[in-house]
């Protein structure tokens, strides 16, 4: 199976490269997104051997992996890796799922609770309440639904359609395995925070926002 992996990236240009660097490895193809930086970030990801798509503006990160997908799917790759540009994700676990996908899952996610994992107590409290919401708009209860690490498997590839350009885009893909019924695994996956990683996560504010779109979308639809 041909093997993309997908960078969303937002002002990342101090980051971007050193992911980059440690994917390439692991896939055929490295695929940034770059979401309307003003820091340089798309000629540093060229720079890294990335292929580069750019938007004009801020769009999201949701907007972002789509674009990415997108491209994916039109350039012929079995299977995409969405990867996160700030360096939490270890890329020495793609891997693995990779081979959750060769075993027949259509959607693979990290999960980023279940291993030892120092992960602080505000971000386990978001990751709580999103999960709930994920579970009411979907009926699939996961135990880290937001995560931005995931393996997209030959058929979740081909019938995906984000519409949501925000963080809610995590639950948009959960409803959209609901929908077509894909297989999903979770794998257990390390991460690694650092005082950045938490301090561009989402605020309280942004964090209701996010959930009253969730809410919303799922009763529209």
């Amino acid at each position: 199976m041909r093997t993309a992996a997908v960078i969303p990236a937002y002002n990342e240009a101090k980051r971007v490269a050193d992911v980059i660097k440690a994917v390439k490895p692991q896939v055929d193809e490295v695929i940034v997104v770059d979401d309307g930086s003003r820091d340089g970030t798309a000629d540093v990801a060229r720079d890294a051997g990335a292929s580069v798509l750019s938007h004009a503006e801020n769009c999201g990160a949701g907007a972002a992996t789509m674009t990415g997908i997108e491209a994916a799917r039109q350039r012929g790759f079995d299977v995409v890796i969405t990867i996160d540009a700030d360096g939490q994700h270890d890329p020495t676990d793609i891997p693995r799922l990779i081979d959750a996908i060769r075993g027949g899952a259509d959607l693979a996610i990290a999960n980023r609770f279940g291993q030892k994992n120092v992960i602080p107590l505000i971000r386990r409290a978001f990751n709580a309440v999103g999960n709930l919401l994920t579970f009411v708009a979907t009926g699939i209860f996961l135990a880290d639904s937001q995560c931005g690490f995931k393996a997209f498997g030959p058929t979740a590839l081909k019938e995906v359609n984000l519409k949501m350009s925000g963080f809610e885009f995590c639950t948009e893909i959960i409803r959209e395995a609901a929908r077509f019924r894909w297989k999903i695994v979770a794998i257990p996956t390390k991460v690694i925070y650092s005082e950045y990683t938490l301090a561009k996560g989402q605020s309280f504010a942004n964090g209701v926002r996010t959930a009253a779109k969730i809410l919303l979308r799922s009763f529209l639809r």
